[in-house]
């Protein structure tokens, strides 16, 4: 067999792997803008499902907002990827040197990034009724455990500073205060007596303050917002 022959074969068959690889699958543009539409309008979605169970110390619209970005721009580049088995590749490794320098402070937030990330990957596959169907389990898993968590209450550390001859009263106060709540230190110094309380009070209620204030021997009581993990 000629050598020459060979070699030619060997570079069509090559040749032809390089032209399958390189060679881009057509994209509708209805249907591209259908799956940015319904990225959208599930980014919307997630928006109100954070908002809505939000139950931190500072609510950050513009999280809110680039979670329904992330949505339609990982549906997008899902679109691109699945039209051009070389593209991915190059995406892969051009994506693998991105870093975050960001810090989420809150789990929470991560798991609505994720959310965001799961349904665009979705939406991009051109699996929309999966993507809904999965939305709408998620929203509503969320939304029961922030029911069960207690909504329409705020955490709050609460310090108080008083005499050691107010220690009864003060105590007896803080009996009274709602169930779950817990000390989370006591300092005693040559001037008086720190107690600091994890609590948690219905609405922006803070008449505590007040009647501790009121108890002969209490130098002053603060409520400072708190977020952390809490057992209600």
């Amino acid at each position: 067999m000629d050598n020459s022959t060979d070699n030619k074969s060997i570079l069509d068959i090559f040749q032809g792997s390089t032209d399958q690889l390189t060679s881009g699958g057509t994209i509708s543009i209805p249907d591209l803008l259908l799956a940015i539409g319904i990225a959208f309008l599930v980014g919307i979605f997630i928006f109100y499902v954070y908002k809505m169970t939000f139950t931190g110390v500072l609510y950050n619209r513009n999280f809110n907002v680039s979670i329904v970005l992330l949505t339609m721009v990982t549906t997008l580049i899902m679109r691109t990827v699945t039209s051009n088995l070389a593209l991915s590749l190059g995406m892969v490794g051009a994506l693998s040197i991105v870093r975050f320098r960001t810090a989420v402070k809150d789990p929470m937030d991560t798991v609505f990034m994720f959310w965001a990330v799961g349904v665009g990957i979705t939406l991009g596959a051109q699996f929309y009724l999966l993507a809904a169907i999965g939305s709408l389990a998620i929203g509503a898993f969320v939304y029961i455990m922030y029911l069960i968590r207690g909504h329409g209450s705020y955490a709050y550390l609460l310090i108080v500073r008083h005499d050691f001859e107010s220690t009864n009263e003060v105590t007896y106060a803080l009996r009274k205060l709602p169930k779950g709540s817990r000390l989370k230190s006591k300092t005693v110094s040559g001037s008086g007596i720190e107690v600091v309380m994890e609590v948690r009070l219905p609405g922006e209620n803070t008449n505590i303050v007040n009647e501790l204030l009121r108890i002969e021997g209490v130098f002053d009581a603060t409520l400072v917002s708190y977020q952390g993990d809490y057992a209600a």
